[in-house]
């Protein structure tokens, strides 16, 4: 059996050892800026400041990437991953190349399966191809855990056009999670017997890949800090059903993964299929995302009975009044609404109590709510879908600038002919 109760302190030791590098909370910072940029666009399309603060929503990230990074330790120790091997000095670089290829490419899925063709075809660069795509399998893998329990928090209303080129409704998912890792590293060959921890006779699954006898290596398990991202969009289901769907996917496309990593070790053919679906089955999980989203009929949809809720800002009048997305207002003050113009004609008319008659989507209720009406210069908090011909919607667009100059240059280049 694996000695789970001798492993364990060692990770959690290590891990505490990140609260005081500095590198750590340098990451922590830069998840901050992700998430002020984010309330930033909230803002802007609104005009309306997130409650509760960025700072909340970075402790509550960084508590949920401790949690994955125990988890993700645990699994690169029990399969005998190693950093000296994983090839992270050549996967940042690609990956940063990518990026500016598109956005969406600043994924190890992307660089890890073009390291591990590398390898395969030219011999080059010197990564250990089972080593990297098994980084990729485990990071993913925790991720799809951590979408699972908190991606739709903090879910960002946004207006988006479909296919049909119509303006809809929905929400935009996007978490970064910092993430303090234990790995494992090679120190060299020892014939003393009896010191450390014993390991089972299986491990690792993973081959070392070193000169010498396998069974006299010494490892040592050093902590790493990463990052996580994830980025999404909900239009046909609400951001909760969303992130979980997402992460069952994710969680598919990690564990495949994992397996060929696994058997590429002792094969050369395993090796080629476990480099192709490295890239080809993310694409395909964020394909498949996207596909159920835009081909379904909208969630955040226009009702006969009223005007339909896209979002309420926590802490405002329509919050405190009940009403919650997916919701469909009625009536203000027993004025008949349908469209945004109606609902901010109907709540002009009035400076005293404000009578709200809405339908409850979670109870599936009429209800009537009383509310003081809205002081002049703040927002009564309450966001409707759109009507279809906006022109403030959120581009799906993710090319970077190497992205942009190319597809310009094909442009230019398909005019001329």
């Amino acid at each position: 059996m694996f000695p789970f109760s001798q492993v364990m302190p060692v990770i959690l030791l290590k891990m505490l050892t990140m609260f005081v590098h500095p590198i750590f909370w340098l990451v922590v910072g830069l998840v901050g800026l992700q998430y002020k940029r984010m309330a930033a666009v909230k803002e802007n399309m609104f005009g309306i400041q997130a409650g509760g603060g960025v700072w909340r929503d970075v402790a509550v990230a960084t508590i949920f990437g401790l949690a994955g990074g125990v988890l993700g330790s645990v699994l690169m120790v029990v399969i005998g991953l190693t950093l000296t091997e994983s090839g992270l000095m050549y996967l940042w670089p690609v990956a940063i190349l990518l990026m500016l290829i598109n956005a969406r490419f600043l994924c190890f899925a992307y660089a890890g399966g073009i390291l591990a063709l590398g390898k395969l075809l030219f011999g080059f660069p010197p990564v250990n191809i089972s080593q990297v795509l098994a980084l990729v399998a485990i990071l993913h893998m925790v991720e799809s855990l951590l979408i699972l329990f908190s991606g739709h928090l903090g879910a960002v209303p946004a207006y988006f056009k479909d296919r049909r080129g119509k303006v809809v409704g929905g929400f935009t998912l996007q978490k970064f999670w910092p993430i303090p890792i234990v790995a494992l590293a090679i120190m060299g060959a020892s014939g003393a017997a009896g010191q450390g921890i014993q390991m089972p006779e299986w491990w690792p699954l993973l081959k070392p890949g070193v000169e010498g006898d396998p069974d006299t290596l010494v490892y040592a398990m050093i902590a790493v800090v990463a990052g996580l991202g994830y980025g999404d969009l909900a239009i046909a289901r609400n951001p909760r059903e969303k992130s979980k769907l997402s992460a069952v996917f994710l969680a598919v496309y990690s564990i495949i993964l994992l397996f060929l990593a696994v058997a590429a070790d002792n094969s050369g053919f395993m090796a080629l299929v476990a480099a192709l679906f490295s890239p080809l089955g993310h694409e395909a999980v964020i394909y498949l995302g996207r596909k159920l989203e835009f081909t379904q009929e909208p969630l955040y949809a226009p009702h006969p009975d009223g005007l339909r809720v896209l979002d309420v800002v926590p802490g405002t009048k329509a919050w405190h009044a009940g009403i919650r997305s997916g919701d469909i207002l009625v009536a203000v003050n027993n004025i008949p609404v349908q469209t945004r113009s109606q609902f901010e004609y109907a709540l002009s008319f009035w400076t005293g109590t404000v009578e709200l008659g809405y339908i409850s989507e979670q109870e599936g209720a009429y209800k009537r709510e009383l509310v003081p009406s809205p002081t002049p210069g703040q927002p009564f908090g309450l966001l409707p879908i759109p009507e279809g011909h906006e022109s403030n919607y959120l581009p799906l667009e993710t090319a970077g600038p190497l992205g942009r100059w190319w597809g310009e240059f094909w442009q230019r280049i398909s005019g001329e002919k």
